[in-house]
């Protein structure tokens, strides 16, 4: 039997297929059965309202909608925060600027390290070619 504090209330729970307790599960339900309710009665909701209506976090909301739960078909107004800078998006996790940024970065650092290896690369054949030059001389 695996055993695991709950990350939620931190309990200890007999781990199952969830990562939390039983209680915080029926919690988890009942919240997102408010959003559901809440969102069928007003579509057009966006993400801060629906949050301070039914007193679910953001964070929670937000979960519901990468698991699919809640969909944002129906919910014309509804976004989540972008993890990295908090912008409002409708789909993956980051936004397009910060996509684009991270994609420069990772280049950027690929470039580098090439250039760096090729510096080193250089840097020992130089080294070779003096040794070489060296023991000429030596043998003379």
């Amino acid at each position: 039997m695996n055993l695991d504090n709950c990350p939620r209330c931190g309990k200890l729970f007999a781990k199952n297929f969830r990562d939390v307790c039983p209680v915080c599960i029926r919690d988890i339900d009942r919240e997102y059965q408010l959003c559901a309710d809440y969102l069928r009665e007003f579509k057009g909701a966006m993400i801060g309202e629906l949050s301070d209506q039914t007193g679910v976090s953001i964070k929670q909301i937000t979960k519901f909608i990468r698991e699919g739960r809640i969909s944002m078909v129906n919910a014309p107004n509804l976004s989540y925060p972008c993890e990295s800078c908090g912008t409002l998006i409708r789909e993956n996790h980051i936004c397009d600027s910060c996509r684009a940024r991270l994609v420069k970065d990772t280049n950027q650092m690929r470039r580098n390290e090439a250039s760096k290896a090729n510096t080193e690369e250089e840097r020992r054949a130089a080294e070779r070619a003096l040794y070489r030059g060296l023991s000429k001389y030596k043998d003379r």
